[in-house]
């Protein structure tokens, strides 16, 4: 197939550190043009981060006119591009006037932790039938998935409306309105204020907590426990394949918009993890493990998330996934390196770890701000047990990866006990996976093979792929993706007996931020 006749998907990337463009070939599912550009936060407050919503659509626009340049480069027509796929950082929450078009406010982004305060109100809330702390953090598990804490849109809504004038104005004159991340782009590039597509798809909906996750629509029951206003404009939720609308400008003019779908799931959609009980970890700053659990979904009674893994049609059956976070993943490196300055590169401390057989004993738990899934202590604080005067650098370097791994075959466990069936492999990527030192240790201790794709743009590819089967350039069957596989050496014998340690470790490292004045709700909500 010439470079003439090769259909083409692009991908939308818009992410919280930057937006990008990239474009897909339909034969080998490879990126083929890209570019990128870094995105801005503003920090008015201590835990407050926002973006421009103007900011991001521009650089959106910049990213796909610039790559459609390549292409020409390339002797590719942009014609060439058959649709388009959209994939964002979720729970980040817009409103926007409906007649201007204009945000009333900035984007709150996915870490902002501003809304607190408003968390602890709901969970206070006199429930029937709730008594205990955790019957009232779980209240509204069952229907939408999800535990309370601030990083879900609500809570961000709920300040918006309370905080900025102009927002509860425009909801009471009916023009505000509301979407995360996908809605307020695809509005805008489907025409905006002249009949621009107001649209969610079911996976980040299953991230505001007013989607029901059974029904796949926003539910009347959670609106009115948010005490949500009924003059609010909610986008339309729709399966996470299928035409919305068309690009209305640029070089890509006509294009359909015909993928959607949340980054995490994206990646997992990437990683063609299309069967029950596959998984996948994207390791960045954070971690992110997804464990796709069919076509029911599980409530976890082990410290995870539900939530929409995918719905690949109108017609389709929703897949569902059971959610599990790590705060601290390749941001324990960083720490190494720019606080501690003990090694000048991330290579180094890959070449430290690997001069060295084990960690001597010591124990690295890199809680800076708390535990996530599956233990939610904001009190725990970063901890290093069994230090002694033969520990070196090599030592705490291994140490710093190894708890990294720990913190996942944390959240795999819990994983195996919600759902009774054990993970026989874990797929990778994000930005730590590219060091063979560090999956080798991944690999031993959560004893499973790690499989990382040779092709490690998986997020992008998941909205791209979610597009192209709309349009019928692909189907589910028919994409492959191309690995490397690292099995485990040690005996899970002698991984047990580490492990224990580490727990004894990870207990050590709980109740080091209690004041004595610090209330029952100052954990965290179980996100």
């Amino acid at each position: 197939m010439s470079a003439a006749e090769e259909t083409f998907v692009g991908a939308i990337d818009e992410g919280t550190s930057s937006t990008r463009f990239l474009v897909f070939s339909s034969k080998t599912h490879q990126p083929i043009a890209s570019h990128q550009i870094s995105t801005t936060n503003i920090t008015l407050h201590e835990g407050w981060v926002e973006q421009d919503p103007e900011d991001i659509l521009m650089k959106v626009k910049e990213t796909i006119a610039v790559t459609c340049e390549k292409l020409k480069m390339m002797n590719i027509s942009p014609s060439a591009i058959a649709a388009i796929g959209v994939t964002n950082q979720r729970e980040t929450t817009l409103v926007w006037d409906k007649y201007t078009g204009k945000p009333l406010y900035n984007a709150i982004i996915w870490m902002d932790m501003r809304t607190q305060s408003i968390v602890d109100r709901f969970i206070n809330k006199r429930i029937p039938n709730c008594h205990t702390l955790d019957e009232k953090k779980r209240h509204l598990q069952f229907k939408c998935g999800l535990t309370m804490n601030p990083y879900f849109s609500v809570f961000k809504l709920v300040w918006l409306m309370e905080n900025v004038p102009e927002v509860s104005k425009a909801i009471q004159e009916e023009r505000c309105m509301f979407g995360t991340m996908d809605t307020w782009l695809i509005w805008n590039l489907t025409g905006g204020i002249n009949g621009g597509v107001h649209i969610t798809d079911v996976t980040n909906a299953s991230r505001t907590m007013l989607m029901n996750i059974h029904s796949l629509r926003w539910d009347k029951a959670l609106i009115e426990f948010f005490e949500m206003p009924s003059k609010l404009l909610y986008p339309e939720i729709r399966s996470c394949s299928e035409v919305y609308g068309h690009m209305t400008d640029g070089p890509l003019a006509e294009t359909p918009i015909s993928g959607c779908i949340g980054d995490q799931q994206a990646a997992l959609m990437g990683q063609m993890c299309f069967l029950a009980g596959q998984a996948k970890c994207t390791f960045g700053t954070g971690c992110f493990l997804l464990y796709n659990t069919g076509r029911k979904p599980v409530i976890s009674t082990h410290g995870l998330l539900t939530t929409v893994a995918y719905k690949m049609g109108k017609h389709t059956d929703p897949i569902y996934a059971l959610e599990g976070s790590v705060a601290v993943a390749g941001s324990a490196t960083k720490w190494l390196k720019d606080n501690l300055c003990i090694v000048d590169s991330y290579k180094n401390i890959e070449v430290m770890a690997d001069s060295v057989e084990d960690t001597n004993g010591i124990h690295f738990v890199p809680a800076f701000s708390g535990l996530y899934a599956p233990y939610w202590k904001s009190d725990a604080r970063g901890t290093i047990t069994g230090l002694t005067m033969e520990t070196t650098d090599a030592h705490l370097m291994r140490a710093t990866l190894e708890g990294i791994c720990y913190q996942t075959k944390d959240v795999m466990q819990s994983m195996q006990s919600d759902t009774g069936h054990p993970i026989t492999a874990l797929n990778v990527d994000g930005g730590m996976s590219t060091s063979d030192t560090f999956l080798k240790i991944l690999t031993n201790v959560c004893c499973l093979p790690v499989v990382r794709p040779k092709m490690v743009e998986t997020t992008a590819l998941g909205a791209a792929l979610a597009a192209g089967f709309s349009v019928g350039i692909w189907s589910m069957h028919s994409v492959k993706s191309n690995c490397d596989t690292f099995i485990q050496t040690l005996s899970e014998e002698e991984q047990k007996s580490e492990y224990v340690l580490w727990k004894k470790a990870i207990d050590r490292s709980i109740g080091w931020n209690k004041d004595d004045e610090e209330n029952e709700y100052d954990d965290f909500a179980g996100f």
